[in-house]
């Protein structure tokens, strides 16, 4: 009977998960080959490191690939920051916490694009910020914020967006804790960093963890923020292969997008691992 059990599972699964594995794999399979050189859209195409080789020897792409893992590194740990003490402060229920909390969930249901917009109408040269800084009188006249180079539109953007997401995680992890525990934790003399350090920390890190990777990924590969509000001297991964793709140049363009999934991968891997270590109570004091 339960070789029969085993037998049968696998057979469940294969239409749902086998289209799925089928879906991802063929695209994973496509950029990977087209990266060196086959699959090529306008016919033939052979293996070979060349475009590999020629894409590893541009400045531009060391360039994006270093914005682009500092946009997804800074703004996964910036919304988690702030996400995280408004969890712990929404955890029990009071006058208006649900208000709050809807307020706070908002830009979920805006989509990036028209936040980039939106924000560059904001900060635009005769926008809304700049006329209020000069009525208060800090500045003289309008100044140019749009598409700074030091990308702090980008993060500004990123948190704005993904800081609910992971609100909306750790919320429900926090109010998971039960106060039975946190009460038996005070009644044995633990102080609130106690508490917080030996079981709010431990019992949420999984779902921290989730929040990090899942905002990491999206704002390392993000398009639409870095076209709109980003900087004019330096390109995101994305803009890059999307330049490549405008040239006709497919195989430089699947370089980029390995190096995306490659990056994504590992970015995945190291904040697993840091989390996973500060869960455990690294470092110890």
């Amino acid at each position: 009977m339960t070789r029969r059990r085993w037998f049968v599972v696998p057979l469940l699964l294969a239409p749902g998960l086998g289209l799925i594995l089928a879906l991802v794999g063929s695209v994973v399979v496509i950029a990977i080959g087209q990266s060196f050189g086959l699959f090529s859209i306008f016919g033939g195409g052979a293996f070979s490191l060349e475009p590999w080789s020629e894409t590893l020897d541009r400045r531009v792409y060391w360039r994006s690939v270093r914005y682009s893992l500092q946009v997804g590194v800074v703004s996964a740990f910036a919304s988690v920051a702030l996400a995280y003490p408004l969890a712990l402060w929404l955890r029990k229920p009071f006058q208006g916490a649900a208000f709050i909390g809807a307020v706070l969930k908002a830009p979920l249901l805006v989509h990036g694009l028209v936040a980039a917009f939106l924000y560059v109408n904001v900060i635009s040269y005769h926008g809304i910020f700049n006329q209020f800084m000069q009525a208060i009188g800090v500045w003289d006249g309008p100044r140019r914020l749009q598409n700074d180079p030091g990308a702090v539109g980008v993060y500004i953007l990123q948190t704005w967006k993904n800081m609910p997401f992971a609100l909306l995680l750790l919320t429900g992890a926090v109010r998971s804790i039960s106060d039975d525990v946190l009460d038996a934790a005070r009644d044995l003399g633990a102080g609130t960093w106690a508490r917080f350090r030996r079981i709010v920390l431990p019992l949420t890190t999984s779902v921290m963890q989730a929040a990090l990777v899942i905002i990491y990924i999206g704002a390392l590969a993000d398009f639409s923020f870095q076209v709109i509000a980003g900087p004019i001297n330096r390109m995101s991964l994305s803009q890059l292969m999307v330049f490549f793709k405008d040239r006709g140049d497919w195989h430089a363009a699947a370089v980029v997008g390995v190096t995306l999934m490659v990056l994504a991968l590992a970015g995945a891997a190291v904040l697993t691992l840091f989390i996973q270590l500060i869960g455990r109570g690294w470092p110890r004091r």
